[in-house]
């Protein structure tokens, strides 16, 4: 049987850039729905959302928190989502299981003063949900700040949605403190009462020219998606407010408009009109459903993970949306029994026996089940339904336990880690050996070792990572001679060869030949030659793996009793610790391919930056998919590319991002291969740094 999708819930994700107050307007919007007695504070670290350790000792969201809650008898799920760039993934996640978003952002304080362009930290958010299609309305927040410009601050947002804005609502200020609000629907004016709804008042006259600017920009953009309301406007009639309120409902559904409130989430100001538009306009969870399985048949039980969590007491928990059937206590999905199902309040846990389509629940026990994963009562399911990208990791720290003892634990620790947060990623590093742990940024990684040392008592020391320096050769040394000979009793030991080392074109690698005539070196010993010279390769005279080279193998001689392919290993070993110094071994670096995405007003700062770290820019365009963005392209030493991201995202409002891959090797400078030798030769970590 098909389990209707019911209409009495609502999954809402709150969104915004860092410090916009997420987290308070959750607070507010579980006081006022009665969800909690009493609102805990950001600053005093009680808050529900913002209830992980490492988020209370940041006072900031560092993963995404889920509370329930009731108001007019419709269940909301809140999803409270972290607002550091660091932690988008946490936040593009969750957006893929909700049915509309709230973005809260902060008001402009100041037209004049580029305040305006702070507007651009909500510019990939807002192209995530356009991309994805969905439905968004924006809370201004903070309306109680000195200097704030409404209409400025509205046409500033609307630079960088690529959707139409329409304002919900017009704010009314006493002096620097909001009391009210214009509702532009009705055109009714209310006066806020701290803990308690809003009151009707009479019209302000001196907001009359600023609200019907405002409200004729929202009908017009309602009326480019609605022929009779157009027809309406042009004929100067005014519209019906059912009429309006049907086409914001329609319209905020489809994501073809935004509706913009404005309040103080502090003072629960704005609160109760954003939960009475939430319930009158945003989509049900059928809706929702049934634009993501449109082309998805069949009636089982199907649900996605939104987030996967580790706690100390229940072992692993899933978050997941369910988008069709119901699920049962131990429901088996893919496979696995379940252990329990639950609602969160943050941290707190209520089991609840069964759960409908359309609700927002925690799974736990699902082993081998990863976020983003369908899950599905029909064992062998092919239905895969989409999921966020994950974003490449940026910023990266080598890392090595305090204690040598747990490395063994390391490996599990981290495969558990990356289960919580898909945008982490590690690696054993080939070249120079150390585990290395790849994030988003700075505090991304600190976040992850915190929890490493509190989960799993993993307490670890980090370093910047070691640059894969290679040696190369300028000239060719025709013939170089190495003679191994050792006499301790018995059989002795003899290997004597005679190698040609010359130089190869970038990216060549390594060639070994022969070209020995009338066996002076035995066929069974030319394979020890080759494990000799290239034994040596691994650690040049500068301290570092050679590449691009040729070695001949081109005469020799040998002891019929003495010699062994293990003496000709050690002669060739001789043979190029003499050779390689002859033929000017010199310093290569990698130097990667780096694609920066920018907004344009920052794109000669981030052509500075790129220069001023070596690199070669090659060209930048602008975006075709994201109007008022620039693409930039650049070659750039990967010595240069620690850090690099920190400065890139001051420069550019936190929202400058790259993507980079490895292109080829280059000589490193005279004076900075110095500081590299002298650094790896005395201990350190060989950047040069």
């Amino acid at each position: 049987m098909n389990e209707k999708v019911k209409s009495g819930s609502r999954n809402v994700a709150i969104v915004g850039p860092y410090l916009s107050g997420k987290t308070t307007l959750l607070e507010s919007l579980l006081f006022v729905t009665g969800a909690i007695s009493r609102k805990g504070s950001v600053k005093d670290s009680n808050t529900v959302g913002d209830s992980a350790a490492e988020s209370r000792d940041r006072h900031m969201s560092v993963e995404v928190s889920a509370a329930s809650t009731e108001y007019n008898g419709i269940r909301f799920t809140f999803i409270d989502c972290p607002g550091s760039i660091e932690f988008a993934q946490e936040t593009y996640n969750a957006l893929m299981g909700v049915d509309a978003a709230i973005v809260v952002c902060e008001p402009i304080r100041d037209a004049f003063g580029g305040q305006s362009l702070r507007v651009l930290t909500l510019a990939p958010l807002l192209k995530f949900l356009d991309d994805w299609e969905i439905p968004h309305l924006v809370f201004v927040n903070k309306m109680d700040r000195a200097n704030i410009h409404v209409l400025e601050t509205l046409h500033a947002l609307k630079a960088v949605s690529s959707r139409p804005l329409v304002a919900h609502q017009y704010p009314i200020m006493n002096g620097e403190q909001l009391t009210g609000f214009i509702d532009m629907v009705s055109e009714q004016a209310y006066q806020y009462h701290p803990g308690a709804p809003a009151d009707p008042i009479p019209f302000p006259e001196s907001l009359k020219e600023e609200e019907h600017i405002a409200r004729a920009e929202m009908l017009e953009a309602l009326a480019n998606f609605d022929d009779h309301l157009l027809e309406e406007l042009l004929e100067d009639i005014e519209p019906p407010q059912e009429e309006i309120l049907k086409d914001l409902k329609m319209e905020l559904g489809a994501d073809l408009v935004v509706p913009v409130f404005f309040g103080v989430a502090e003072q629960d100001y704005g609160v109760r009109p954003l939960l009475e538009a939430l319930l009158r306009e945003a989509p049900e969870p059928e809706t929702t459903a049934e634009r993501r399985l449109k082309n998805i048949k069949g009636d089982t039980a199907l649900a996605q993970v939104l987030k996967t969590y580790y706690t100390p007491q229940g072992g692993k928990l899933s978050l997941v949306r369910v988008w069709r059937g119901k699920l049962t206590d131990g429901i088996v999905l893919n496979g696995i029994r379940t252990g329990g199902i639950y609602r969160l309040m943050g941290q707190q846990q209520q089991s609840v026996n069964q759960v409908n389509a359309g609700e927002i629940v925690a799974l736990s026990r699902l082993e081998g089940i990863k976020t983003g994963d369908t899950i599905s009562t029909e064992q062998q399911s092919a239905i895969k339904l989409p999921k966020a990208v994950e974003l490449e990791p940026v910023y990266a720290l080598a890392i090595t336990p305090e204690k040598r003892n747990d490395e063994v634990k390391l490996s599990s620790a981290i495969t558990k880690l990356l289960e919580e947060d898909c945008s982490l990623a590690w690696e054993q590093h080939g070249d120079t050996h150390e585990v290395i742990l790849w994030g988003q940024g700075e505090i991304h990684l600190q976040v992850a070792l915190d929890r490493l040392r509190r989960k799993y008592n993993l307490p670890m020391t980090t370093h910047l990572p070691q640059v894969p320096y290679k040696e190369t050769i300028r000239k060719t040394v025709a013939s170089v001679h190495g003679r191994y000979k050792h006499q301790s009793g018995g059989h002795g030991q003899f290997g004597d060869v005679f190698l040609e080392i010359k130089p190869l074109p970038r990216g060549t690698g390594f060639n070994f030949n022969e070209t020995i005539v009338g066996g002076v070196v035995p066929k069974q010993y030319i394979p020890g030659v080759e494990m000799g010279v290239r034994e040596f390769l691994t650690h040049g005279p500068l301290g570092f793996p050679i590449v691009d080279l040729a070695v001949t193998l081109t005469n020799g001689s040998y002891h019929n009793v003495d010699s062994s392919e293990q003496a000709f290993k050690q002669a060739a070993r001789l043979a190029m610790q003499t050779g390689i110094p002859q033929a000017e071994p010199t310093l290569l670096e990698p130097i990667l391919r780096v694609e920066v995405t920018t907004p344009s007003e920052f794109t000669s700062k981030v052509l500075q930056l790129l220069s001023g770290r070596r690199g070669q820019i090659l060209g930048y365009e602008g975006r075709n998919d994201w109007q008022g963005w620039d693409n930039i392209s650049a070659y750039l030493p990967q010595a240069e590319m620690q850090n690099f991201i920190v400065e890139l995202r001051s420069l550019t409002l936190g929202v400058g991002s790259f993507h980079w891959e490895y292109d080829h090797l280059q000589e490193v400078p005279e004076k900075l291969a110095e500081r590299v030798i002298h650094s790896n030769g005395n201990g350190g970590n060989g950047n040069g740094k």
